[in-house]
């Protein structure tokens, strides 16, 4: 006992650091996710293909670019949900935003895996119903 208890205070400036990343993730959260679920299309769960974003198309560098950081930040935000599974903050839904974020093969068997856990599918449909907008159409589980 007495080795953890060192070990802890050997790190604790990175606890220390962990945990204020911890709550600015979950404070930055707590604003950027229902804004993000607000601006989906009703369809975006069930749809068979998605369309090529248009910035791809008009501005292929700026896309790339673009592109780069967001996979960076969604990628961040899904090891921080992974790490809020055990830390303060909200943990699936913190994944659920990093995965909406990243774009890397199987994201969208992984989202609708996701959003068909009946936990997830209702905190998505009552942010969207608190912003005022329809609930999202969710895929049934023989998807």
């Amino acid at each position: 006992m007495a080795d953890l208890v060192a070990w802890i205070r050997e790190y604790q400036v990175f606890f220390q650091a962990l945990g204020l990343v911890s709550l600015a993730l979950f404070l930055v959260s707590l604003v950027v996710f229902p804004v993000v679920v607000a601006s989906l299309p009703t369809d975006y769960f069930v749809r068979d293909k998605r369309d090529p974003a248009r910035q791809k198309r008009q501005h292929p560098v700026v896309w790339v670019l673009l592109s780069l950081v967001k996979n960076i930040f969604g990628f961040v935000l899904i090891l921080a949900g992974i790490a809020m599974l055990v830390l303060p903050g909200q943990g699936i839904l913190t994944i659920l935003m990093g995965v909406a974020l990243a774009n890397f093969p199987g994201k969208f068997t992984l989202e609708r895996r996701l959003v068909r856990q009946p936990s997830v599918g209702r905190t998505l449909n009552r942010i969207r119903s608190l912003a005022g907008k329809e609930p999202l159409e969710l895929p049934s589980h023989e998807d």
